[in-house]
């Protein structure tokens, strides 16, 4: 356990950051290769931004985000992407448009990865956007799937299962900003 930190999460000798097993958790891709730093950049960054509480259009880490705002920050505090302004977006905008605006900005900075499966799941640090209402409009941080960081908006930053609760079952799509700033 990470000392004076509270987290539920301890370092194993690779330095990833590990939770408590999950049956539906994969270890695999760890097995496989050797972490990209990149990658360890925006897990240890969305580490620190644990319990942050929700509030739309914010970003400071420690006092607001929402989960828009989140990968934003993150990306941008890992050296992945540059500064990015967020135009003001009403919380409800999702529910009453089709533009797939959420999606739109994601795929500025990141190519959408197909053909993920148990045997190829996504990797740590990959982005996972969620259809909410009419679009895909709610992102999280791939912690090591099925497990995510995100921003939810009666929790504020929490970890997550894309099997379980207000995720599971939602159409997904997962998107890796890594190629895109190789």
């Amino acid at each position: 356990m990470r000392r004076g930190s509270g987290d539920l999460h301890t370092i194993n000798s690779r330095g990833w950051a590990a939770m408590p097993a999950s049956p539906n958790t994969t270890a695999s891709a760890e097995a496989k290769r050797p972490p990209d730093p990149r990658r360890l950049a925006v897990i240890e960054e969305v580490l620190e931004w644990l319990r942050t509480p929700y509030h739309h259009m914010a970003r400071i880490k420690g006092a607001g985000v929402d989960c828009l705002t989140l990968l934003a920050e993150v990306y941008e505090r890992a050296g992945i992407i540059p500064h990015v302004e967020v135009p003001f977006y009403p919380a409800d905008w999702n529910l009453h448009r089709d533009a797939e605006r959420y999606l739109d900005g994601v795929m500025r900075y990141a190519r959408e990865v197909l053909g993920r499966d148990d045997n190829n799941p996504p990797q740590p640090g990959d982005i996972a956007v969620f259809k909410f209402g009419r679009c895909f409009a709610h992102g999280a941080i791939v912690f090591q799937w099925p497990r995510l960081i995100h921003a939810w908006h009666n929790a504020g930053v929490v970890y997550a299962d894309a099997t379980q609760g207000q995720l599971a079952g939602r159409p997904v799509r997962i998107f890796d900003p890594f190629s895109a700033s190789s």
